[in-house]
């Protein structure tokens, strides 16, 4: 079974920055997608970014302009640059990759909290 493990998490205080990083730990031969989702204190699980394979990426309107997705070409291995933190970005977020048929797979979580 493929294991997502991101890490980057911390305590920052609001306009500090975190780089949050997700391996997967074996090699997934098809991606169709992969992105990031936070779910904050009494929240449901939201999408933060996307970047598919055509090299599209996508954001909720919260992170634009602060937020920056990335991967490392042929590697199972994607990134989340979070600069000018808010309080409001305190919650758990979520590695995912999409494989073939549908087929996700989850990280645990790392948790960020920014503080006011």
């Amino acid at each position: 079974q493929v294991q997502l493990v991101e890490s980057g998490g911390g305590f920052v205080q609001a306009g500090g920055s975190l780089r949050l990083s997700c391996t997967a730990s074996r090699n997934i031969f098809t991606i169709n997608a992969m992105g990031w989702y936070r779910r904050a204190p009494g929240s449901q699980r939201e999408l933060v970014a996307t970047f598919r394979t055509g090299g599209n990426t996508n954001y909720a309107d919260a992170v634009k302009g602060r937020f920056t997705i990335s991967r490392e070409n042929g590697k199972n291995a994607i990134y989340l640059q979070m600069n000018s933190l808010k309080p409001e970005d305190t919650g758990v977020y979520y590695c995912n990759m999409v494989g073939t048929y549908g087929i996700e797979y989850w990280g645990m979580g790392t948790l960020v909290t920014v503080s006011s």
